[in-house]
């Protein structure tokens, strides 16, 4: 059968998928004393067992922790416009209009998912960048897509994040067709972007190509080549040299992980996960016997001084750590005074802005959200050992 008129869908015989946006307060308290969550009108699943608390303790917690965040998702972004707002009028007081339109822009959309293309011919083959844009640190959104602990399963995938896959382009019937009609006003990422890089690569079968992302971009990246293998398309996968995720989060179960090793050994694929301290988002969705979201492939950890390291798996990989306590409140105290160190030690380039420095102050309370910074992960590459991975030449 033609693969482009193959379509797979969900398998029909297990998911679980939250909608906190029709749940009412009552509703959440309920799932903690009822294990029969096809009952529910805020979950819907198939074939999900008797939950036991524990589950439905998590169930809980994500679910209330979204209904919390669409609940300050206006106030959020007010507050995130007018923080970039008042910062940029510091650092640039030209082209006010332009700043003034932006951050209504900002206020007024949602934006959907969003990707960057850049080729560059310097290189010999010439290569092609892809990079996702991660978690903006002023959308509930995107932040409530990385709590989020709903999941599809797919027979040759195992289980995915929803969030993930609906934000790279998984259909409303819940399948992945190789084909779409596409509405150049509502481009859908993963079609949109697989068909640039065919008409690259049918111009110059020796370009290669490399796939990047911050936070949820890290997990767009790798979710990318996934669909891109799901589809069977080795014209592509062929010319995919490596994938740098970083600050990325879980994408999908053990099962999930086996299948893209499998992959990126048939195609020679790269695959390496950057982790810097104490960030969060690393640890999310958690990865435990109830929800058994897991990571896979090379981890490079990097502390609090930029020391790298090859590990199967970062520190505290559930981030909630009584023995770990203190001492990420030690190292979010050397994180702030080191912001005033690097320029110093390193040149006026490591100067860190007034907002990322008023965030270090609440990683005081919370160390897991300034260590999620791109800052971080910039530093951790300029400043650390860069023989521990291999970078495209």
């Amino acid at each position: 059968m033609d693969r482009y008129n193959k379509v797979e869908k969900v398998s029909s015989n297990k998911y679980l998928q939250l909608k906190p946006d029709e749940a009412s307060l009552l509703d959440i308290l309920r799932i903690l004393f009822s294990g029969n969550l096809e009952s529910k009108q805020f979950i819907e699943c198939l074939r999900v067992k008797e939950t036991a608390f524990e589950r439905r303790g998590y169930i809980f917690l994500s679910v209330s922790v979204q209904k919390a965040l669409q609940f300050i998702s206006k106030p959020l972004s007010f507050c995130g416009s007018i923080s970039e707002f008042c910062l940029n009028l510091l650092a640039r007081n030209q082209s006010l209009l332009t700043l003034l339109l932006r951050i209504l822009q900002e206020y007024h959309q949602k934006k959907s998912t969003q990707g960057f293309i850049f080729h560059d011919k310097t290189t010999s083959p010439d290569r092609i960048i892809v990079a996702f844009r991660g978690t903006e640190p002023f959308n509930s959104d995107d932040w409530s897509t990385d709590f989020d602990i709903s999941w599809y399963k797919f027979h040759s995938m195992g289980k995915v994040h929803s969030g993930f896959m609906k934000a790279m382009g998984l259909q409303k019937d819940e399948s992945w067709p190789p084909n779409i009609p596409q509405d150049d006003q509502r481009p859908v990422a993963y079609y949109t972007i697989r068909e640039k890089l065919r008409d690259f690569f049918q111009k110059n079968n020796k370009t290669k190509f490399v796939l990047t992302g911050h936070s949820l971009g890290g997990a767009l990246a790798v979710l990318f080549s996934a669909v891109l293998a799901f589809h069977n398309e080795a014209f592509i996968l062929e010319r995919l040299e490596a994938i740098y995720t970083f600050g990325q989060p879980r994408v999908g179960d053990s099962k999930f992980g086996d299948f893209m090793k499998e992959q990126f050994r048939n195609y020679g694929i790269e695959y390496y996960r950057f982790v810097y301290s104490h960030d969060i988002v690393t640890r999310l969705p958690y990865d435990n016997t109830t929800l058994l979201f897991k990571h896979f492939g090379t981890c490079l950890y990097y502390s609090s001084i930029y020391e790298g390291k090859i590990v199967s798996e970062e520190p505290d990989r559930n981030y909630f750590s009584v023995r770990s306590l203190i001492s990420k409140r030690v190292d979010a105290l050397w994180e702030l005074v080191r912001s005033f160190l690097l320029p110093y030690l390193y040149g006026t380039e490591y100067r860190e802005s007034l907002l990322l420095q008023a965030l270090r102050l609440y990683g005081l309370l919370f160390p897991g959200m300034p260590a999620h910074g791109p800052p971080e992960y910039i530093n951790a590459i300029c400043l650390g050992d860069a023989t521990l991975f291999k970078a495209p030449r």
